[in-house]
């Protein structure tokens, strides 16, 4: 297996694609890191110059210089320092071959895909030698690498807003791209109706003992907030599985949590039917929460 594998460029302030490599190797990890590599690509300006995003046999790698981001994947056995000196000679090559004017100007995906042919000869070159090919050298760039090391991308944390209940996501108008969630699925749309009949019943019950409570001198009052509690983490649940939110899987465990601790709570008002009902409920939506990913729908041109 060859040590770089695909190879992108794109427009820092929007995430334009303006150049990819052309595919050889189809197998899936390659391919997850494309997608996530396309995601990462839309929110690359709030993140320093350089970084990396690990992953089980594959890395992602980035730069990013004068309003263009440079992006790799390569394999994990590859060092860190000749990934960033390929990406270095990638954008010596490109700056070399567009002016800013060009990139600026660019209105539609992958304008300059006669690049191509000059990435599929860098990667040759590292393939088959593993050195840099131009004129940064490996010296350079790992003591610059110690003075300023690449920050680590956490994928739950890129925070991407979506803006329908079906999960697309805001976009630029000349960016070409959209990403969206997985379609809703039947399993789906049976948890958000039971998770909606669970809401209900935790605020009935909960409205209904406000009257009890203020007339016994508030002895019921942990009671009431239990079923609001509840009540307020059964929405937020149906939101969290119809849109994308940044660290997804600590809030959707942080509601299961909440959501069996006061059921627990309200063992002496709910028989052990309805407390398995409810906890049961809260379990399936939030395994389906964890499920439900995002889908990379990116015009990429058969590259």
């Amino acid at each position: 297996m060859p040590l770089i594998l695909f190879a992108f460029v794109v427009r820092l302030r929007d995430g334009l694609p303006l150049s990819a490599s052309t595919d050889f190797e189809h197998f899936r990890e390659l391919q997850e890191r494309k997608q996530q590599l396309r995601t990462i690509s839309k929110t690359l300006a709030r993140f320093p110059e350089r970084g990396t995003v690990k992953g089980q046999e594959l890395n992602i790698f980035f730069i990013s210089s004068e309003g263009v981001s440079y992006m790799t994947v390569c394999h994990c056995s590859l060092p860190v320092a000749k990934a960033f000196c390929f990406l270095e000679d990638l954008r010596w090559e490109f700056t070399t071959c567009f002016n800013s004017t060009a990139v600026s100007l660019a209105d539609r995906p992958y304008p300059f895909l006669e690049f191509d042919s000059t990435i599929q000869k860098l990667k040759q070159q590292y393939n088959q030698s593993g050195g840099p090919a131009l004129e940064v050298t490996l010296a350079e760039v790992q003591g610059d690498l110690i003075i300023h090391p690449p920050q680590e991308i956490n994928l739950e944390e890129v925070d991407l807003t979506n803006g329908t209940a079906n999960g697309h996501m805001e976009q630029g108008p000349a960016s070409g791209q959209s990403v969206r969630l997985e379609p809703v699925t039947a399993p789906g749309i049976l948890s958000l109706v039971l998770n909606i009949v669970c809401a209900s019943l935790n605020i009935i019950r909960g409205v209904h003992l406000i009257e009890y409570t203020f007339q016994d001198d508030y002895e019921g009052i942990w009671n009431v907030v239990a079923f609001l509690l509840a009540f307020v983490c059964c929405v937020c649940q149906c939101h969290l599985y119809l849109f994308h939110s940044s660290l997804k899987k600590h809030k959707s465990f942080a509601l299961l949590s909440v959501i069996v601790l006061c059921n627990l709570y309200l063992l002496g008002l709910r028989n052990p039917w309805q407390l398995l009902f409810h906890i049961s409920v809260a379990c399936i939506s939030t395994l389906l929460i964890l499920r439900r990913k995002l889908i990379d729908r990116s015009n990429d041109c058969g590259v």
